[in-house]
């Protein structure tokens, strides 16, 4: 008993150090001097990495987009934090775990490039920008600047504050692909009046994988007295940046899509002198506290997810945030190079490693997105997702670090069959 509270203690303290337990680091087959080596040739680091993960030798998986799996360490350590908490509940998660969950946020800030006392752990992109849309204190007539390309949930919660307090909502329309960082940021800016309080912005575009220029549109907002909150469902742990290098006030993101986190967890920031000015979505005992632990009352939650996360995010830094952006943006290149000359293609992603990350969306003339990504399934086993939102109608494709190149030349024939059918 003793050496396995110590045990756990250690772990959630150094967070995902593999050699700390056996059990948890056998599932991952190589040390970090070896992973590390980059003595031979790029593809057989990537071919370790591969072995991080449990791929399906069955279905490629090209919608990581979604939900990105989590490496196998991060697995083994959930189900033995599970198993753990299980003997005696509500020792090990309130008296433990619970505690234990300042090592991941101060790692977590870290990694954001940001202060710990700035970060919140909740479960996912949606609960943390829905708890800035809700705690903002906003009035009748305030206004706020929006997009018909955010998330559904995001613009959800923002309509429901219009139908609920009164305030109001402004939208842009954007002319998307777009290289152009002046076409993307003037639709926002055009829209601010006296009456503006803020500006909602998605960093990168889910439907398309379009990066938005987020400093310039912050900078020139904040510069006319607006603040700015950002989703960063699908930048954080992707793009290789700081949370400060967007100058934003406000932040949320989740942390099992391109972190690989255990599913269902999540982060929220905000800069610590408007804490105090934010409500909690959930009751807490001082509303006004700039305690950012304030926004984490969510009652009995999944204490092994969290602490699993820290395995996650050792493959992250085994990896390298610069390195594993290079890698993604290598594998959305490649196969939209090889698929241009198909007939009829078209894509609705710039293919310009300035403008796009991982995700790519392509469509092929005359055929329904839909019946694209049934096709690529029914016949070659490749899962994909269906875009069809605004002006965007298209597959999106989103590979990860362990997608091989040879999967990708599977993808890419399969493209080029379909478009000659």
């Amino acid at each position: 008993m003793c050496n396995r509270r110590s045990f756990i203690r250690q772990t959630a303290t150094i967070l995902g150090s593999l050699a700390l337990h056996s059990k948890v680091s056998a599932a991952f087959p190589l040390d970090k001097q070896q992973i590390l080596d980059e003595s031979g040739p790029e593809e057989d680091f990537w071919n370790q990495v591969r072995q991080a993960y449990a791929c399906s030798p069955t279905i490629l998986n090209l919608n990581n987009g979604g939900v990105c799996p989590a490496p196998r360490a991060a697995m083994d350590a959930l189900d033995y934090y599970n198993r753990m908490c299980n003997e005696v509940p509500s020792y090990y998660m309130w008296r433990v775990l619970d505690q234990d969950r300042e090592s991941l946020r101060q790692n977590l800030a870290d990694l954001a490039g940001v202060s710990a006392d700035e970060i919140a752990i909740n479960r996912n992109a949606t609960e943390s920008l829905n708890t800035l849309i809700f705690g903002l204190q906003l009035e009748a007539g305030d206004e706020v600047i929006l997009s018909k390309y955010d998330y559904p949930n995001m613009i959800h919660a923002w309509k429901q504050r219009e139908m609920r307090d009164g305030i109001k909502l402004v939208w842009v329309d954007l002319d998307l692909p777009s290289e152009d960082a002046e076409a993307l940021t003037e639709p926002y800016i055009s829209k601010i009046t006296d009456k503006t309080r803020l500006i909602h912005l998605t960093h990168i575009i889910n439907w398309s994988g379009q990066v938005m220029p987020v400093r310039k549109i912050t900078d020139a907002a904040h510069a006319r007295g607006v603040e700015v909150l950002v989703d960063g469902a699908q930048s954080f742990a992707c793009l290789d940046h700081k949370i400060p290098d967007l100058g934003c006030d406000y932040w949320g993101t989740s942390l099992h899509k391109w972190l690989c986190a255990p599913y269902g967890n999540g982060m929220m920031w905000i800069k610590k002198e408007k804490i105090s000015r934010v409500y909690a979505l959930l009751s807490c005992a001082d509303p006004a506290t700039d305690d950012i632990r304030k926004f984490e009352n969510l009652g009995t939650r999944s204490f092994p997810q969290e602490m699993a996360t820290g395995y996650s995010l050792d493959l992250h830094h085994l990896i390298g945030s610069k390195r594993k952006q290079d890698r993604l943006q290598f594998l959305r290149k490649y196969w939209m190079d090889r698929v241009a000359d198909a007939p009829g293609v078209y894509f609705n992603t710039p293919n310009n490693n300035d403008w796009a990350v991982v995700l790519g969306n392509f469509g092929i003339e005359g055929m329904e997105a839909g019946e694209i990504s049934n096709v690529l399934f029914k016949n070659y086993k490749i899962h994909t997702t269906t875009i069809n939102w605004e002006s965007i109608h298209g597959v999106r494709v989103s590979p990860n670090v362990y997608t091989s190149i040879q999967e990708m030349d599977k993808f890419v024939a399969a493209v080029h069959e379909i478009a000659k059918r």
